[in-house]
């Protein structure tokens, strides 16, 4: 039954749970209520335990526990995932690991991750315009076969948010200019010139963000990869 597999996977989460791990969180900027603490490896090998399952990555995300829906994303089958689906978990973001997981291990998975890459970059919410980077992060490192120009279309929406002073917000647009600028000599150079004029907005998370991926993108281990 859907309900006694649901208790069964929660009781294993309570279990796996480190009340110093969850104390600890705070120090990295996840500061929710209703955190066991599982580890990471913990949640990935219970994923794997349980395998694909669409309806139980629901029940687990209604209960609100912040593990639960990390393993959620975990097990959540990305065809049977929705756009309207993807709105109701983003207005449920609460912290930086749930919206990443959901983002890096499931919605970039969907055919409708490209569109809401680009519409979550214009909302107001945190975590959710935060998304809106990840999943351009998350694709640029997942997508092998995506042509250089779905990600070319990113770069201007990079640009245009630099300005964000929120910490998470600033944090995914450089993972995200880095990711993509990581993909091949082209979109390198594309990046780097990106990151250049962030840098020349004169905004002081702009030209944290520049400064960072100029950093990496012009390394000499970056450059000698790509030219490989």
């Amino acid at each position: 039954m859907p309900a006694e597999r649901l208790e069964e996977v929660l009781s294993k989460l309570m279990a796996l749970g480190d009340p110093k791990a969850a104390d600890g969180a705070a120090r990295f900027g996840i500061d929710v209520p209703g955190l066991l603490g599982v580890s990471a490896a913990a949640l990935r090998k219970l994923a794997k335990e349980i395998g694909t399952d669409h309806r139980l990555a629901g029940r687990l995300w209604r209960t609100r526990i912040h593990d639960a829906r990390i393993l959620a994303t975990l097990i959540d089958d990305p065809a049977q995932v929705t756009p309207s689906q993807m709105e109701r978990w983003a207005k449920d973001f609460d912290s930086w690991a749930v919206c990443d997981a959901a983002c890096g291990c499931l919605f970039d998975q969907t055919p409708y991750a490209w569109d809401k890459a680009v519409e979550w970059t214009a909302r107001d919410e945190e975590y959710v315009k935060r998304a809106g980077f990840v999943l351009m992060a998350a694709l640029a490192v997942h997508n092998r076969k995506a042509p250089d120009e779905r990600f070319e279309a990113f770069l201007p929406y990079l640009k245009q948010h630099a300005d964000d002073e929120r910490n998470f917000v600033k944090k995914a647009v450089n993972w995200a200019l880095r990711q993509i600028g990581k993909r091949n000599l082209r979109l390198n150079k594309l990046a780097v010139r990106t990151a250049e004029e962030i840098r020349a907005l004169g905004f002081k998370p702009a030209r944290w963000i520049a400064a960072d991926a100029l950093r990496e993108l012009t390394s000499e281990k970056v450059q000698t990869r790509l030219k490989r």
